[in-house]
């Protein structure tokens, strides 16, 4: 839909800006202007000016500025064309339908808005009556004060099949069958020698009632919760022209500004644990409305905030919903969009918590929250036992499967990279005197490249007390590494992201070794790095010799033929390499270790151990010698 500028103009000049701010805002008269305490950031003082006249707003304290549909989609939330909508009702004003069936489906709408917004006044005006004592005391029971039953819309549907038909009979029935609120059984019914269709009837009956609002706040939906005994404890609406439960995030009306001044939205299990967290202070929760979390909900949570925190259950059933969401997940993920995960103590719900510990517990539960690759990785290496060699290697193809299925190649390279660190700290630590450990556990980090007097870079010093070999002492291993050293000319982004287990290498050849620190101190220097560069600073001589010949056509390196290959592949088969490289001296060195502790105990221990370690030597050289194999067998 395309809207002139006169349209806009005059919506503009129809809507009071200061009217518009003060509905949620406290805004003081200041002479021929107003004035606030500005809604976007935290402050005393008022520097937040509202000008009428000429229709902006401006904050003098962290540069907020804008028109009423400015503030509509910042403060509000509201896609552009939901806030042109909104204001033009205000105004009394048309929006331009671009054709006959789109203004048609806008009658229609609009029509349906108005028989829900009728429904919810009618169980309102219910759960004030006689019939909603039972529903009044539960809510009583539950803690729930009047001003968040108010705030939040709560009402009831009478143990009726056609209170609300009859309430509602001015809309006909066509209309409240599509909005859902009627039931339009099938078949036919036998009445005599004739049939007669069966009458439709209420679908919510002896249900505590909730609307489910849109982003601007007109109820699309129901929830019903069932006062009781009965199934199902829960009933949603069904979807309809103004609802799709797998779009919507039950209180994203109210979320979606709160998480403006807080910088983040919590995502939890249902309805009552958002009122309850709401009740607490936390007014930016929402929650998926029965079902997984889906990929249209994930990506309207990433319009409010770039890392929504997921808090479910401590127990099985949330977990698992935990894990469904980071899988659904991964194939969506963008630099800076992630998700990450808070965990509630077992046996507890928000509700539950906040009870028994208070709103402290909460904000503790929140900041404990994992990453996601966090919560990943301690989801697979928990899931099945880890004591052979083939148990781990399933944890590798495990691991690969959720880095294959991202799809930006960044984000997938830096996901195969973080795993492939984790799964060698967990299964290849170095067995020296630093005592190294995992990431997260306290150990020291693998040993660094440093400057000499003159400034060169050299390799780390093997670590005292084993027999680690140096890169490039065998065929396949020099070739190996020429490959990489190759690939890494003709793509030299790649040398920072692995920078670390490059830095680590021992390479026992100098003109590789020296190119190797090269490059490693031009990543250093230089955000970005171009193969034109890190020539001139290999300046003449035999390094510059040796990285002009790995740069000519048919020098060898990974997987040739993906020479113009897209970066994620490049970026995997690098990681791969680096890897095989690094775990060669580190197996053969632990390899050294156990033999000589077989040898000074000849224990069935020793032994196990010894020989797991040649089997993992062993596979390793198997993939030594297929990376260096040309894949066309050549």
């Amino acid at each position: 839909m395309t809207l002139t500028p006169q349209f806009l103009d005059e919506l503009r000049a129809r809507t009071s800006l200061s009217t518009l701010i003060g509905r949620t805002v406290k805004v003081q008269k200041a002479g021929r202007e107003h004035k606030a305490c500005c809604p976007f950031h935290n402050e005393k003082t008022p520097s937040f000016t509202i000008n009428d006249e000429k229709g902006f707003y401006h904050c003098f304290g962290c540069g907020a500025h804008g028109d009423a549909i400015r503030w509509m989609t910042d403060h509000r939330g509201l896609p552009f064309m939901e806030a042109v909508k909104e204001l033009a009702a205000t105004a009394g004003m048309d929006v331009p339908a671009p054709d006959p069936r789109a203004a048609k489906r806008a009658e229609q709408a609009k029509g349906l808005h108005d028989v829900m917004a009728a429904a919810q006044d009618f169980f309102v005006a219910q759960l004030d009556s006689i019939e909603g004592a039972e529903a009044r005391a539960y809510l009583n029971k539950r803690g729930i004060s009047e001003a968040t039953r108010r705030a939040f819309g709560f009402g009831f549907a009478p143990d009726s099949r056609g209170k609300l038909k009859t309430a509602l009979r001015e809309f006909g029935d066509p209309m409240l069958i599509e909005a859902g609120l009627l039931i339009e059984p099938d078949g036919a019914e036998p009445d005599g020698e004739s049939k007669r269709k069966r009458e439709s009837y209420d679908r919510f009956r002896g249900r505590l009632m909730l609307p489910i609002r849109d982003i601007r706040g007109r109820v699309i939906a129901f929830g019903g919760r069932i006062l009781g005994t009965g199934e199902p404890k829960y009933l949603n609406s069904p979807d309809t022209p103004l609802f799709d439960k797998g779009r919507t995030l039950y209180n994203i009306d109210r979320a979606s500004p709160a998480s403006r001044q807080t910088g983040r939205i919590i995502v939890v299990e249902g309805y009552m644990d958002v009122i309850a967290l709401a009740q607490a202070g936390f007014a930016d929760a929402v929650a998926p409305l029965g079902t997984a979390l889906t990929e249209h909900q994930i990506e309207r949570l990433w319009k409010m905030v770039e890392v929504p925190i997921l808090c479910f259950d401590g127990d099985s059933a949330g977990q698992k919903a935990a894990i469904r969401a980071a899988a659904r997940a991964l194939p969506l993920l963008r630099p800076g969009h992630s998700l990450c995960f808070a965990t509630l103590p077992a046996g507890q719900d928000p509700d539950d918590l906040l009870r028994d510990s208070g709103p402290a517990a909460m904000d503790a539960v929140l900041d404990k929250a994992q990453s996601l690759v966090e919560r990943l990785w301690s989801h697979e290496i928990a899931a099945a036992p880890l004591d052979t060699p083939e148990q781990k290697a399933a944890l590798k193809q495990r691991l690969r499967a959720l880095s294959d299925s991202i799809q930006h190649p960044d984000v997938r390279a830096h996901y195969a990279h973080e795993f492939r660190e984790r799964y060698d700290a967990l299964f290849f630590a170095r067995r020296d005197s630093q005592n190294a450990q995992p990431r997260g556990t306290g150990g020291n980090s693998a040993p660094r490249w440093q400057r000499d007097r003159r400034g060169n870079w050299k390799p780390p010093l093997p670590p005292a007390g084993t027999e680690a070999r140096a890169i490039g002492v065998s065929g396949l291993e020099q070739r190996l590494l020429s490959a990489v050293l190759a690939s890494l000319l003709r793509h030299p982004d790649q040398i920072a992201p692995h920078r670390e287990p490059l830095s680590a290498l021992r390479i026992a050849d100098p003109v590789l070794s020296q190119l190797l620190g090269a490059m490693i101190e031009c990543s250093l220097r230089k955000e970005t790095v171009e193969t034109h560069a890190l020539l001139t600073i290999l300046g003449q001589g035999e390094v510059y010799n040796r990285a002009k010949g790995m740069l000519r056509a048919d020098t060898f390196s990974l997987t040739p033929h993906r020479m113009t290959a897209d970066p994620g592949r490049v970026a995997r088969d690098l990681e791969e390499a680096v890897r095989v490289m690094a775990q060669g001296p580190e197996l053969e060195a632990a390899l050294v270790e156990a033999t000589r502790r077989f040898e000074k105990d000849f224990s069935e221990e020793n032994f196990a151990e010894q020989q797991r370690i040649r089997a993992l030597k062993a596979d390793h050289d198997r993939r030594l010698a297929e990376l260096v194999q040309p894949e066309d067998g050549i």
